[in-house]
């Protein structure tokens, strides 16, 4: 800069950012400490991870190539698809130009091949869209449908539910009048709402951790609850009106909550405020009726089994057991599985038997209905850890089908007569949560990418619940469930975004269209 009082000039002296500078020196560290750490490693070892992190890791790796795999020969075929299309069209043109005197025209043979690159654009999205299926050697059978105007006419939100302060893991609807919804939720509180005007009517803050699952007695007004504190509870409810109502969505799309936020998390005067400020002044019930214990892990799930005189548990300690309902004393511990359980079910017909699933790619149904001899039968057919299985009991009386979902993103449909193989096996584009198949056998697929699916039982693609806007879930869909009370709503799911969203479903619709 120039001096005062004279035209000489000083030169600036040039310095390298302090940032840089310091990314550099902590390459280097790291650089020198990883060549270090392998210098001590014993001769012959390859890796200080122990055994089974390194191979979860190698499986995983293994799994992300075959996915790139999948992708490059799915975009092998797409690009001769095209190709195939381009010249198609570029001959049809010019015929039609030929016929016109401009076939030898290199100005007109130009604006042809422009002409068809457009039109090749879109025909490329178009299979894009089309084809996005993986092609794997489990068959989609998704039929190409667009999924908008066709799956808002059959599929409407009606209601939404916010009032937890994290995360929704579970859900169920009452078999009794009236009907209630039940939410559980990693805020280590239970929810019951109205269906009708969906208010939010008591809060059951019993467990000292995460609720992980929640289920209504058949014919009492008793609710079953399990936990990341190693217990499940029942717990009896009495609902009545609250004196301030929680926010809820009519079916205007009209919220109730100004500070509504686009991710699905609460500010710190947003949704989370307006919600505490409705808790405060819920009818609570703190003490259950009955505490379930012995588990030495999170219990996961938990359901009523036969009619409701016992309970059956599933937990991260390998095992499910079996309690009486009424005195909590242990009737059955059952172990086979080898890694943590995930699911269970009980028949929703009133037969004594029982689904468990585990992270060890299997389930096993469970049969209590000779007293003197408790039979199982194991499931194999998924590639990774099945998230849920349920029994598919339909209005005609059909009972031997059942349902799985797992994390390698297929949903397989078994006899109960064969375990050998699944009778359809689906492979969809994200892991599938737990899962609920109505009256009329149409399945609910609540997915990890936030979609929701319907599908019948032969594994056809009927709709997906609409996202966008207000409308669908904006974090994890974890859970859905049917219900065949009468009431606008007929299905109900929830999410990691903190909400449960209440659904008309027209399943006439559904199936003609089918």
């Amino acid at each position: 800069m120039p001096l005062e009082g004279g035209n000489s000039s000083v030169a600036p002296v040039l310095r390298p950012p302090q940032h840089k500078h310091g990314v550099h020196s902590l390459s280097a560290r790291c650089s020198s400490g990883i060549a270090a750490h392998r210098a001590a490693m014993p001769e012959g070892q390859e890796s200080r991870l122990p055994p089974a992190l390194r191979n979860s890791l190698l499986d995983m790796f293994a799994q992300i190539q075959r996915g790139f795999e999948d992708l490059y020969m799915e975009n092998l075929e797409l690009r001769r698809e095209v190709d195939t299309l381009n010249e198609q069209r570029l001959a049809s043109w010019g015929d039609g130009q030929s016929g016109e005197g401009g076939g030898g025209d290199p100005a007109v043979k130009a604006a042809l091949k422009t002409k068809a690159s457009h039109g090749t654009s879109h025909l490329s999205r178009k299979l894009r869209t089309t084809y996005k299926a993986s092609t794997s050697k489990i068959a989609s059978s998704f039929k190409a449908t667009s999924g908008g105007s066709g799956s808002r006419a059959v599929c409407q939100l009606v209601k939404e539910f916010v009032g937890h302060r994290d995360g929704i893991w579970d859900l169920a609807v009452t078999r009794t009048q009236p009907v209630l919804l039940g939410t559980a939720s990693a805020d280590h509180s239970a929810m019951l709402w109205s269906v009708e005007t969906g208010k939010c009517l008591l809060r059951y803050t019993g467990h000292v951790g995460s609720v992980n699952s929640i289920k209504f007695h058949p014919t009492e007004q008793l609710a079953l609850s399990s936990s990341g504190d190693r217990t499940a509870h029942i717990w009896r409810y009495a609902p009545q009106a609250p004196a301030t109502a929680t926010p809820a969505l009519d079916s205007d799309g009209d919220d109730k909550d100004p500070s509504e936020r686009d991710d699905g998390e609460a500010g710190d005067g947003g949704e989370a405020a307006v919600a505490c400020e409705a808790a405060a002044v819920l009818p609570t019930v703190r003490v259950a009726t009955t505490t379930l214990t012995g588990h030495q892990g999170v219990v996961i799930a938990a359901d009523w089994l036969a009619g409701g005189g016992q309970v059956l548990t599933a937990s991260w300690d390998l095992t499910a057991r079996l309690y009486e309902a009424e005195s909590g004393e242990l009737v059955h511990t059952l172990a086979g599985h080898e890694r943590e359980l995930t699911h269970c079910c009980a028949h929703p017909g009133g037969q004594r038997l029982c689904l468990t699933a585990s992270r060890d790619a299997t389930f096993r149904l469970w049969d209590f209905r000779d007293p003197c001899v408790h039979s199982v039968n194991v499931f194999q057919g998924h590639a990774g850890a099945v998230t849920s299985a349920v029994f598919a009991c339909s209005a005609g009386g059909d009972d031997n089908a059942v349902v799985s979902g797992s994390d390698d993103r297929t949903v397989a449909v078994w006899d109960l007569r064969s375990a050998r193989s699944p009778v359809v096996a689906v492979h969809t584009d994200s892991p599938v949560n737990r899962i609920a198949v109505s009256s009329r056998n149409i399945m609910a697929l609540p997915h990890d990418n936030r979609q929701v699916r319907l599908l019948d039982l032969s594994g056809a693609r009927l709709a997906r619940l609409p996202r966008g806007g207000r409308t669908g879930h904006r974090r994890m869909a974890c859970c859905a469930a049917w219900s065949d009370q009468g009431q606008t709503a007929n299905l109900f799911t929830c999410g990691f975004d903190r909400r449960a969203l209440a659904w008309s479903v027209n399943v006439s619709a559904l199936l003609q269209d089918k």
